[in-house]
């Protein structure tokens, strides 16, 4: 199974070069990667913390105490929508941004131009998440729930993060962006 997973990701770079490629290069794309993971860790905290309250674990999470915005945590996350997937909606959103993070580690750092369909899957991954991320945000809080869930908030914004951070390197994958970079002399480019 790592072989193919290492064949399809990386061709035939071999582990030691992919690792060197993915951890040295300074290419931006790769900090946009790097940016990614850590949006996306931030956004798992956050979801990871919620999942304990939607799952009984904790009964009430701490919360700004303010008249405006009104901030009700256990309101939004324990109404209709967010158990409306047949479970709570957290633990959906945890594998959400483990597949950002996934997508974002997986290939060398020049994958745009020879594993072009990963940053393709990250937008495309990305996107509709960052969508649904926008109807809580902009509909369901302040429209529906008439509240607002700060983890909620947070989470959104490293969706909206996560699009923007994908975009780049997307575009230069459909031959839409800027092609020419410098090679970092550090990084040995495998032949």
């Amino acid at each position: 199974m790592a072989g193919l997973m290492i064949k399809a990701t990386s061709g035939e770079m071999s582990p030691r070069e992919l690792a060197r490629s993915i951890r040295n290069d300074e290419r931006p794309e790769m900090r946009y990667r790097r940016a990614i993971v850590g949006v996306s860790l931030l956004g798992m905290a956050t979801m990871a913390v919620v999942s304990l309250l939607q799952t009984g674990i904790v009964k009430k999470l701490p919360e700004p105490h303010t008249k405006t915005p009104h901030f009700d945590t256990l309101k939004v996350n324990t109404s209709k929508e967010a158990f409306s997937y047949g479970m709570p909606d957290s633990p959906i959103v945890l594998v959400t941004h483990a597949t950002n993070i996934a997508i974002a580690a997986a290939g060398p750092a020049d994958r745009y131009e020879k594993r072009p369909w990963l940053p393709i899957a990250a937008l495309a991954t990305a996107l509709p998440q960052a969508l649904v991320a926008a109807k809580y945000l902009f509909y369901q809080m302040p429209k529906v729930d008439k509240a607002w869930c700060p983890y909620c908030v947070v989470d959104a914004l490293t969706h909206f993060a996560t699009v923007a951070l994908t975009l780049p390197e997307a575009l230069k994958a459909l031959g839409l962006g800027d092609q020419e970079q410098p090679r970092n002399p550090a990084v040995q480019q495998p032949a």
